[in-house]
């Protein structure tokens, strides 16, 4: 292919109509010009001489007068003949030179080639706009998996804290219902002892007061150990006598109720706790006896020099 060829297959497509609109142009102006051309001729001729003869008529008939005399007229200069221009002739149009048109096989190339760039251009467009969709949908998918599996996680946590709260709300249950039940066992174990504690106290008190002692009592007792293990007959009497002074009674009661006090001491006598175990029904007496027995501190010794660790006594307010 030449170069000018070359230089074509790349230069813009040429304006349609245009040698058309060229000689339309030069048309006009030759038109216009010989318009021209003609109207100055026409200004330049001299006018033409024109006779006018009229005759005028009396309104009443007269007679008419005699001819004058003939005048002969001035000679007229001759008139120049204008000479006859002839227009000159129109200017031939300019010839341009007709652009070299394009080989049609050419512009189907190029429009063949660009169509197909246009087409190749559009697939690549849509194939770009496929895969955003795709990457966005998978984007949206992986985003609901990660949400789906965020929830599921969450209720499974969920249901294991409920799960594990519910064993240890039972097991807490059992634990508490267990300690409960041990602790009234314990109890009422401990209150049984202690009943029968102070049953046997007071069957041993009750003995000693009245005499019954062993080996070293009276003579009709009817044990058999050298010395009674309890106090002696006297002692109940010797402490009741130690404790009344320190009681401070000021009310006055028809009955005579009687309140027992458990004492417990240490080998040399001193006090160290004592528990109502039967209520005379009158707090205040029963107040009046707790408050003597904290009063007096030290029990006496008995005739063998030994203070029991625990005895029940007591207490009336007439006695």
């Amino acid at each position: 292919m030449s170069s000018y060829h070359a230089k074509m297959e790349f230069a813009p497509p040429p304006t349609p109509g245009l040698v058309r609109s060229v000689v339309l142009a030069v048309l006009a102006h030759t038109a216009l010009l010989a318009g021209l051309a003609t109207g100055v001729q026409w200004k330049h001729q001299a006018p033409a001489t024109v006779t006018v003869e009229a005759e005028l008529w009396s309104a009443l008939p007269q007679e008419a007068a005699p001819p004058p005399t003939p005048v002969p007229e001035p000679a007229l200069p001759p008139q120049p003949v204008p000479e006859e221009k002839t227009p000159p002739p129109p200017p031939e149009p300019v010839q341009q030179q007709s652009e070299p048109v394009p080989d049609p096989a050419i512009a189907i190339a190029r429009e063949k080639l660009r169509l197909e760039n246009e087409k190749e251009r559009q697939v690549q467009q849509e194939k770009l706009a496929l895969e955003k969709i795709k990457l966005a949908q998978a984007e949206k998918e992986n985003e609901k998996r990660q949400q789906e599996k965020l929830q599921a996680e969450k209720l499974q946590k969920d249901k294991e804290a409920r799960e594990k709260l519910a064993r240890d709300k039972s097991a807490a249950d059992k634990k508490q219902q267990q300690a409960a039940a041990e602790a009234k066992a314990a109890e009422a174990k401990a209150a049984a002892a202690e009943a029968k504690k102070i049953a046997d106290l007071r069957q041993q008190n009750l003995q000693r007061m009245a005499g019954l002692a062993a080996g070293s009592g009276s003579p009709g007792a009817t044990g058999s150990a050298a010395q009674a293990s309890g106090p002696s007959a006297g002692y109940g009497s010797r402490i009741r006598a130690r404790i009344k002074p320190n009681i401070t009674y000021t009310e006055s009661s028809a009955d005579n109720p009687t309140a027992e006090v458990e004492v417990r001491t240490s080998p040399d006598g001193t006090i160290i706790s004592r528990k109502l175990t039967h209520s005379s029904g009158v707090k205040a007496w029963d107040d009046a006896v707790l408050n003597a027995i904290d009063k007096t501190e030290v029990l006496p010794k008995d005739v063998d020099g030994r203070v029991p660790t625990s005895l029940i006594i007591s207490f009336r307010p007439k006695d």
